[in-house]
């Protein structure tokens, strides 16, 4: 008997997102909960025949397995397993308008199960289509996925947390935000809880700063429509760094449910401000020139197609804030996040105050002590001052380093788990959506008010000149 039995119902089900992440995420799900029982139904504006869509979701389960085999070090050919054969077989598209009554009530008709409806939709075109299933009487059990932006700024995510509350409890409502994976929050919280050793150190008496870094080396890639009116900003810091950093701060939950974990996060975020309490000073932005990344070439951003250089939308922002609690006042928190730059960086970054005395006759000390988090591939790396091969009078700097769990699913694998099972742990709350915006929002008025500079830096550069851009 299956231990789960649901239906997933992707509004947008013809778009990127679908088969790009989310088709692949539920491939490897599928392949680790051998006995769930998942009904798929697409649906989008898209005419696509039966035989199309069956083929569009056997390419994204086939593109799956031979990523996962090629991971896992295995050859030959990879075969759609027996399991991913059925759903397949069993899957259904329908051509709707999700904004419209009638087409919804069909969609939910075409669930056998209490469904889990994931909006892989714009946020706009979202909203529109839970304002109309609000009208409706929808199955026992329904849960809703949303992608971000919730929202443009702190009132309309306020008040889309209004409109969904009207008809569906919040434990119901998965705001997605891939970046922070399962995997990747038990790593963190096994290593800041599980141990005597880390978790005293994590404070204002030890820590001298914390840098939180996602440098990509990637370009704009088409993605004008969304970026240029979102910006760096935006796009990562507002939602992925500030989770982030809330993992990494907060106070020890009582237990990895969602209320523990997601009450101890917002803790965090209730208690930000911008450094100094000067948003101008505290928060840089630039945008990348004509350049070379690796082998590629890039244009200007201001030139790539489909961007307005008038907009000024950054492409690198940096946002050094306070955590004013007991715990973490007086310590810098910097995040980072940036396009075209020279190498790809995930990592947070601790570094620790110099010991207070170095005993008189030891020489060598330069380097500070750091703990550092890659997050995707998950690793630790502890950087200590010790006394190393050679002169024994001589401190050296030495590196530990360990490999976390990297988990069996994807990022989308384990969003869709969470989601299917009605585990809301890897959520984002309602509560927390408003405040990140609440956060940001000193850096976006002073940054639309002209207040602080656009600066530039060359594609395959790390940063502006100027900028301390947080040494590797």
């Amino acid at each position: 008997m299956s231990s789960l039995q649901t239906s997933l119902l992707i509004l947008g089900a013809s778009g990127d997102l679908s088969k790009r992440l989310l088709l692949p995420g539920l491939a490897s799900l599928l392949e680790v909960k051998e006995d769930w029982d998942v009904q798929l139904v697409g649906a989008g504006v898209e005419d696509i025949s039966d035989a199309d869509w069956k083929a569009q979701v056997r390419d994204s389960f086939e593109n799956a397995q031979a990523s996962r085999n090629e991971d896992e070090g295995a050859t030959g050919e990879s075969r759609l397993s027996d399991r991913l054969q059925a759903v397949v077989e069993a899957s259904s598209y329908h051509k709707a308008d999700v904004t419209d009554a009638h087409d919804l009530e069909t969609l939910l008709g075409a669930c056998e199960h209490d469904p889990a409806v994931y909006f892989a939709l714009p946020p706009a075109v979202t909203e529109k289509s839970c304002a109309v299933l609000k009208g409706l009487d929808l199955p026992d059990g329904t849960r809703f996925a949303l992608e971000k932006p919730f929202g443009t700024d702190a009132a309309s995510a306020e008040h889309l947390n209004d409109l969904l509350h009207s008809f569906l409890p919040e434990e119901r409502i998965h705001r997605v935000d891939h970046f922070l994976g399962r995997s990747t929050v038990l790593n963190v919280l096994g290593l800041r809880f599980a141990n005597r050793v880390v978790e005293p150190l994590l404070s204002s008496a030890h820590v001298e700063r914390v840098d939180i870094v996602y440098d990509e080396t990637l370009g704009l890639e088409g993605r004008a429509r969304y970026y240029d009116k979102a910006g760096a900003l935006v796009d990562m810091i507002q939602s992925h760094l500030l989770q982030v950093m809330a993992v990494v701060a907060m106070e020890a939950p009582a237990s990895i449910d969602a209320d523990d974990l997601r009450t101890q996060k917002e803790l965090v975020l209730r208690a930000v401000r911008p450094w100094g309490g000067d948003p101008v000073a505290a928060g840089k932005r630039a945008r990348y020139t004509a350049g070379e990344v690796g082998d590629r070439s890039l244009p200007s951003y201001a030139d790539e197609e489909g961007v307005d250089p008038s907009l000024g939308t950054e492409t690198l922002a940096q946002l050094t804030l306070e955590i004013a609690n007991w715990r973490w006042a007086g310590v810098p928190f910097t995040l980072r996040s940036g396009k075209a730059l020279a190498e790809q960086r995930r990592e947070i970054v601790i570094t620790f105050k110099d010991s207070p005395h170095v005993p008189v006759g030891l020489s060598g000390a330069e380097h500070p002590d750091r703990l550092r988090i890659w997050i995707a591939p998950d690793e630790m790396q502890l950087e200590l001052n010790v006394n190393g091969p050679g002169d024994p009078y001589t401190i050296d700097h030495t590196t530990l380093e360990t490999t976390f769990n990297p988990g069996r699913l994807s990022a989308y694998g384990e969003v869709l788990a969470g989601v299917l099972e009605g585990d809301a742990t890897l959520s984002v709350r309602g509560d927390s959506a408003v405040q990140g915006w609440k956060v940001v929002e000193p850096f976006l008025r002073a940054w639309r008010d002209g207040a602080a500079p656009l600066d530039e830096y060359p594609a395959g550069s790390h940063g502006p000149e100027g900028w301390d851009n947080i040494d590797a």
